[in-house]
């Protein structure tokens, strides 16, 4: 637990500064900022508006993803649109049915963008801007309230009928009926003002991350630096990376110096890195001046070979302390049988592996290369469907 709370901390302060939360609490708009690379997607931040939008505390809504907010007419069609787009790496806006703390819906246009780094131009982040829908409705002469008016756009076929259904119970609702079925019946398009809302609401967002990244001196922004061959992983591989919870690294053998283009929390945590001090790097930076040189050729050669190898080396922390690494090296094949990454799995021989109860070491590694290989090579197989 504490591991996750200083993941998610760090996920933030690593890339703005100190006062950017500051910056970005006086906005009043509904807000969250995510970070994929922590396993979950989790959000790592929610802006004051947002809180009061849902009821939730900041401490029950950071650490957690956006699931918890919807509920049984949340719908799918619009989560999957969501979820295509962060695989993609792309904005997107769609209208949601999302759920507040005391279990009252509520209509939302959902607009969300990515956030690239222009450090690798990768995806550090995405920033959802929520904008809460307004009610429209019809009156009689006298004031009273008649019906609401209905619009069927991105909501799915099962949830519209359900309005449908659901029209013939408000026409005949008392003035003191549960507010919840009547938030559930709300009109499913978003008006041209909600949507420069929202807009407005990201150039907004946008122009603190940039400032207070900028001051750190890692700059963040809309969109994708060009920058060829940095061997980045898709946000959709990084998500499924994410869920592993050994220490481990990949590597890219087709860049020069063969770095490392993904590495684990469980990492991180072992050396006493940072993601940004990692990525980019040769692997030969955790060693030191009592690094067996004959165990660094053993993994030249395997890697030469494409073979895997296990071996026990010395390693060092930034803190320069050091450690005993067993560390076991594996290629990693896509879908057309070709190499494209190498992977490391390292575990700390404190020499009380064989008291614990569990999966051997050795078992533990093969368990997260065989993970590892069936990610890489299923995302291979859906971008090569994918193509024309």
């Amino acid at each position: 637990m504490e591991l996750g709370s200083c993941v998610k901390e760090n996920s933030f302060n690593d890339h703005y500064s100190v006062y950017a939360r500051e910056a970005l609490d006086e906005l009043p708009d509904s807000f969250t900022i995510t970070d994929p690379s922590i396993p979950g997607h989790p959000i790592i931040f929610a802006s004051l508006g947002f809180l009061n939008l849902t009821g939730y505390t900041r401490d029950e809504v950071v650490g957690n993803s956006g699931a918890m907010f919807q509920g049984p007419g949340t719908c799918r069609r619009a989560v999957m649109e969501i979820r295509e787009a962060i695989r993609e790496e792309r904005k997107t806006q769609v209208v949601l049915l999302n759920y507040r703390k005391d279990g009252t819906p509520f209509w939302m246009l959902f607009h969300m963008s990515p956030v690239f780094t222009e450090h690798y131009g990768g995806v550090v982040h995405f920033v959802a801007v929520q904008v809460p829908l307004q009610k429209k409705m019809n009156f009689c002469e006298d004031g009273s309230r008649l019906q609401q008016d209905f619009v069927f756009g991105y909501c799915r076929k099962e949830v519209c009928l359900d309005s449908m259904l659901g029209l013939s119970r408000v026409c005949h609702m008392d003035q003191h009926d549960d507010v919840r079925d009547l938030e559930s019946e709300e009109p499913c398009e978003a008006s041209d003002d909600e949507k420069r809302i929202a807009l407005t609401a990201m150039d907004n967002i946008f122009s603190v991350l940039t400032h207070y990244s900028e001051s750190m001196g890692r700059l963040v922004c809309r969109k994708r630096c060009s920058m060829p061959d940095v061997g980045l992983l898709s946000t959709s591989l990084i998500i499924s990376l994410g869920r592993i919870k050994q220490s481990f690294v990949l590597t890219n053998p087709h860049l020069l110096d063969m770095p490392i283009v993904y590495a684990s929390d469980a990492f991180l945590k072992l050396t006493g890195y940072a993601r940004d001090e990692v990525l980019g790097c040769n692997c030969r930076f955790l060693g030191g001046k009592n690094t067996d040189t004959s165990t660094l050729y053993l993994i030249r050669e395997s890697i030469k070979t494409e073979q895997p190898c296990t071996v026990r080396i010395l390693n060092y922390r930034k803190d320069k302390s050091s450690f005993w690494n067993l560390l076991h090296i594996s290629p990693v094949r896509d879908a057309s049988g070709k190499v494209a990454y190498f992977v490391g799995v390292q575990i700390e021989d404190d020499h009380k592996n064989g008291d614990r109860p569990g999966l051997s070491p050795e078992r533990k590694q093969l368990s997260v290369v065989g993970v590892v290989k069936v990610a890489v090579r299923s995302l291979s197989m859906t971008a090569g469907s994918s193509k024309p």
